[in-house]
């Protein structure tokens, strides 16, 4: 049984490593799954805490929450995508740099 310290230390690791690909990389789909790695991070947070506290319902609803958390990341993948092709289209790279000179 793997302690529930564990579980919160890999999530916040994680979330690290999702956010430092936010703020470093300057590829667009890196930044997506950056983004990706985050909401992962956070299910992860929430079955750490329904699992550590089962006693208490507001917390063990964390395990209700992963699908919606997951459906908002295949949302976010789908809009996000869809916005990688828009700007490859338009400037031909995905560059983030790119992002400041696209108008209208």
């Amino acid at each position: 049984m793997i302690p529930v310290s564990h579980v919160f230390i890999i999530a916040g690791f994680i979330f690290t490593i999702g956010m430092v690909g936010i703020f470093i990389r300057r590829n667009l789909l890196v930044v997506f799954m950056g983004i990706e790695l985050m909401f992962n991070a956070a299910n992860l947070a929430f079955v750490g805490a329904g699992r550590m506290h089962p006693e208490l319902s507001v917390i063990s609803d964390g395990f209700a929450s992963v699908p919606f958390v997951m459906a908002v990341a295949a949302a976010e993948a789908a809009v996000g995508l869809a916005l990688v092709v828009a700007m490859y289209r338009a400037t031909g790279g995905t560059d983030t740099d790119l992002l400041r000179s696209m108008k209208g």
